[in-house]
């Protein structure tokens, strides 16, 4: 099952509950995979979900209505009240095309997306008491509302995918000189496939995947030094890492590996 369920969220004690299902094989190439959070919290609880997103943009089916977010630069938060749900769908980049996204007009942005079929379909599948039950109807909605309404991706659109996939595994590979080299493209192609279809420039791309893979570290690894992990993820040395912590995520790898400890209740006001 390759959906990362660790990766991105930044205090995984929070969350009331979440899951994350894998594309159905027929809207593989154009979802990475739907994520459903539900919660119900007692009056007057508030529960704040910290997320360091995929540099990628969603489409999000709420009671509501339904919302596309473009990629962020920085860290996002959600305060959840009272009781509810959402079932999201994190776009591939021929996911982004497919639906006639431009996703660098959508940078730290969300916007009400017209689809009250979709809204429909996924608000039916999502009632009843099964909660495991509702959740498959809810990805059988979206697949076949997927296979409906988007296009049939282009081979460029399928390229981009290609460049997720090479960045998203391959940990060795910081530079996008790197990146254009195992993709046999010039680094200026790769420049406009992430312009096109993911909305920002390749090597933030890049750094987002390791910035993750820093945070998950940082949480389960507590045996590890700043220095070692970011060895580990091909930074030139922990100060760099650091650097990319602080300006992300406004605090330092060793402060987030400490209130992640305490179950993402921060050690100073920089979150509230």
């Amino acid at each position: 099952m390759d959906t990362d369920q660790g990766g991105g969220i930044l205090y995984p004690t929070r969350l009331p509950s979440f899951h994350r299902l894998p594309a159905p094989e027929p809207v593989a190439h154009l979802v990475r995979w739907f994520w459903i959070p539900r919660w119900r919290l007692a009056p007057g609880r508030t529960s704040r979900q910290g997320v360091l997103t995929f540099p990628a943009s969603n489409l999000t089916v709420e009671p509501d209505g339904v919302a596309i977010s473009g990629p962020t630069t920085r860290i996002s938060h959600r305060d959840l009240v009272g009781e509810g749900w959402a079932v999201g769908a994190l776009l591939r980049p021929a996911g982004v095309a497919a639906l006639g996204v431009t996703p660098s007009e959508l940078v730290d942005t969300e916007a009400p997306w017209e689809a009250p079929g979709l809204l429909l379909s996924v608000t039916d599948a999502m009632a009843g008491p099964d909660e495991d039950a509702a959740r498959d109807r809810a990805v059988t909605a979206w697949t076949n509302w997927l296979l409906a309404t988007a296009a049939e991706p282009t081979e460029a659109a399928l390229t981009a995918n290609r460049l997720e996939d090479v960045v998203r595994e391959d940990r060795d590979l910081v530079r996008v000189e790197q990146l254009a080299e195992r993709l046999h493209l010039s680094v200026r192609s790769i420049q406009r496939l992430a312009d096109r279809f993911i909305g920002v420039p390749p090597l933030a791309i890049i750094r987002r995947y390791r910035l993750q893979e820093a945070a998950q570290h940082l949480r389960e690894d507590p045996g590890a030094t700043v220095a070692q992990i970011a060895a580990t993820l091909g930074y030139a040395d922990h100060a760099h890492l650091t650097s990319d912590f602080r300006r992300v995520l406004g605090l330092t790898p060793r402060d987030y590996r400490s209130d992640a400890r305490r179950g993402g209740e921060p050690t100073s006001p920089r979150e509230s």
